[in-house]
């Protein structure tokens, strides 16, 4: 089984350095050339554009993509009409693919994503990918140093808040992101319990087949884990209402 939204995510900020929040947004085709440019080393990273947002430019980047997997004889068929409407699915089940093929071919040792984009339009490094080029020494402050520190103070505080903003809409993407799957998913199963009430009612003999199809699928969908008890009916309603 492949690794979840999140964690292919993490993957993916980490190897190139970038603040991707939603799966959706390697529709670009940027990342996934990056990926295989950190495999390979020899993909032409200034002519692949981050910062775009049309599909025109995204046909571009995805060109850059195909030839490199051509030349490198990657045999999976890229979705690219479909990867470019920025779907998630089809994103996530692509990325999926390219952190298999990364897992098998990356060759170790580091990889400086920031400095092979540069010129690309990428969106500047994030913090952890600064992080590193901070550890200076550190020294007794001076008179000077001491008189311009509540300034210093100030533009950290600001830099801090606007830091956390960033983080708390990133959190709120996310979420909003995890409802739309939930709410996805929810209406697939929604509509294949009336299929199955729906036959079961056309023909009520296979409601008796306890071995049969439908009565396996149905106690699937009925199915429920250890611990987790159903709402008693109108409970949902009621914290509805004391909901302010």
């Amino acid at each position: 089984m492949g690794e979840s939204r999140q964690e292919l995510l993490a993957w993916l900020n980490n190897l190139l350095q970038l603040n991707i929040t939603k799966v959706e947004q390697c529709g670009t085709g940027a990342a996934y050339c990056q990926i295989l440019d950190s495999i390979y080393n020899d993909l032409p990273m200034g002519r692949v554009k981050f910062n775009v947002n049309t599909e025109y430019a995204y046909l571009q980047n995805f060109k850059i993509l195909t030839s490199a997997a051509t030349k490198h004889h990657i045999d999976k068929p890229i979705p690219v009409e479909a990867l470019i409407k920025c779907k998630m699915q089809d994103n996530l089940a692509f990325l999926q693919f390219m952190k298999s093929y990364w897992d098998q071919y990356f060759p170790g040792g580091e990889y400086d994503a920031i400095s092979r984009r540069k010129g690309s339009g990428a969106p500047p490094a994030t913090a952890a990918s600064r992080a590193p080029a901070a550890t200076t020494a550190r020294r007794a402050p001076s008179a000077t140093t001491a008189a311009a520190a509540p300034r210093a103070g100030s533009r950290q505080g600001g830099a801090a808040s606007a830091a956390l903003m960033q983080e708390n809409n990133a959190l709120k993407e996310t979420v909003q992101g995890l409802e739309r799957e939930r709410d996805f998913y929810f209406s697939k199963l929604r509509d294949i319990e009336l299929l199955v009430q729906q036959a079961f009612e056309a023909d009520p003999e296979l409601e008796k087949d306890e071995g049969g199809l439908l009565k396996q699928i149905q106690a699937i969908l009925y199915s429920t884990e250890e611990g987790f008890e159903i709402p008693a009916e109108g409970e949902g309603e009621l914290a509805e209402e004391e909901t302010f």
